[in-house]
């Protein structure tokens, strides 16, 4: 395959992540209204998606290490079109949880085996550049899902608002089918097995390049977690802006995340891996101290909130391509499974922060300056001792 058509399938196929989420966030004070939904229901339709999608992931990494990262991506974005219909035909929240909740584990499914694919076909440096490249079309495509997503939920509901989803799923099914080849050249048989799946699932727990930047890509999205899951009742309820004006600044957001990606090719390109992750620990850290400045300031306005969250979004561009493809980079024969059990960890933390938010939003802007400062401080100390000690990745397998 081409280099650009494998950038065109990781960016359509981790995309799904974004258009999972960002497009139906500037719905979801209409869709509880609808459905009559508690805030802390509502919160489930993404929680229940991320754990599924995190746990799922534990299977289908060693799955795609036996079989092929292509039959996995196939039957991901099946199941994922059938959720995404389900999705749209709900008529009461558990309903839309559980079509949720399959929507993760196929999601699981597609976006694995898309990260594997990464090492399959390159060296760790190398991997970081592409994965920067296709996340810069991720970004795209975040950039266009929530102002999107705010004008169809405000013009004609929230179902409409999902169909677009089910039109992006039958898009990437279908280019997947017809575009795609097989990259993994050396399948695993006994990668199913399960005393095989500890053992390979502790060697990579047991290497401190994969904790390192596991650990890394799990705090970075804690932050993103803490803003997208708190952004609608934030901006809409205690700011009172309107769903197409919240779906403009996730754009913005976007667009912010782009520019991060665009200036981590160019820093990679100028300077080393682990000096690159430093500075963008460094801009993580002091856009939380000026978020929680505001807050406790008393000054806080959505403008400002923007703002402060700027910085930590482009750092976020940094962060993630370079983190995920160091997980795996210790590891060419399990990929799926490094693969997989970054993205478990990712998912566990996200779940983890989700849970703790729907007993913690109460009308304030504090929940989600907590969440942001605890995430950032975190990912700013990674970055500067562990990444630090342990970025230059050893073969493991």
């Amino acid at each position: 395959m081409h280099a650009n058509l494998v950038i065109l399938l990781l960016a359509l196929s981790i995309g799904l992540q974004p258009v999972s989420t960002d497009l139906y966030l500037p719905a979801l004070p209409g869709l509880a209204a609808d459905l009559q939904a508690s805030v802390g229901m509502v919160q489930y339709t993404l929680t229940g998606l991320l754990l599924a999608f995190g746990t799922s992931q534990l299977l289908w990494g060693p799955f795609s290490d036996k079989v092929g990262r292509r039959p996995i991506m196939l039957l991901g974005l099946g199941l994922y079109l059938i959720a995404a219909i389900g999705c749209v035909l709900s008529t009461s929240i558990e309903i839309l949880v559980a079509w949720r909740i399959l929507q993760g584990a196929s999601m699981g499914a597609v976006i694995t085996s898309a990260r594997a694919v990464v090492r399959d076909l390159y060296e760790p440096a190398a991997g970081a550049r592409v994965m920067s490249k296709s996340m810069t079309g991720l970004g795209l495509m975040a950039c266009t899902s929530p102002p999107l997503g705010g004008f169809l939920s405000q013009h004609w509901g929230w179902q409409v608002a999902l169909v677009s989803v089910v039109l992006y799923a039958v898009a990437t099914l279908a280019l997947v089918a017809w575009k795609y080849e097989e990259t993994l050249t050396r399948p695993n048989p006994r990668a199913m097995h399960f005393p095989t799946m500890m053992r390979i699932w502790w060697q990579v727990l047991c290497h401190p390049t994969f904790r390192a930047f596991a650990l890394l890509s799990l705090s970075g999205y804690g932050v993103l977690f803490v803003y997208l899951a708190t952004s609608s009742f934030v901006f809409i309820q205690v700011l009172h802006l309107s769903s197409l004006q919240l779906g403009w600044i996730l754009s913005s957001m976007s667009i912010m995340y782009i520019t991060g990606t665009i200036i981590c090719r160019y820093l990679l390109r100028k300077i080393s891996m682990r000096r690159t992750i430093m500075l963008a620990g460094t801009l993580s850290a002091s856009s939380s101290a000026l978020l929680c400045w505001m807050v406790y300031g008393g000054w806080a306005s959505a403008t400002s909130l923007v703002l402060a969250m700027y910085p930590m979004v482009i750092a976020h561009g940094i962060h993630q391509p370079i983190g995920q493809s160091g997980a795996v980079g210790p590891f060419p024969l399990s990929a799926g499974a490094a693969s997989a059990l970054n993205g478990f960890l990712m998912m566990l933390a996200a779940f983890g922060t989700g849970y703790w938010l729907s007993h913690s939003i109460d009308g304030t802007l504090f929940p989600l300056v907590h969440g942001v400062a605890f995430w950032a401080g975190l990912l700013a100390l990674t970055a500067w001792t562990l990444v630090q000690w342990h970025g230059e990745p050893v073969k493991a397998d």
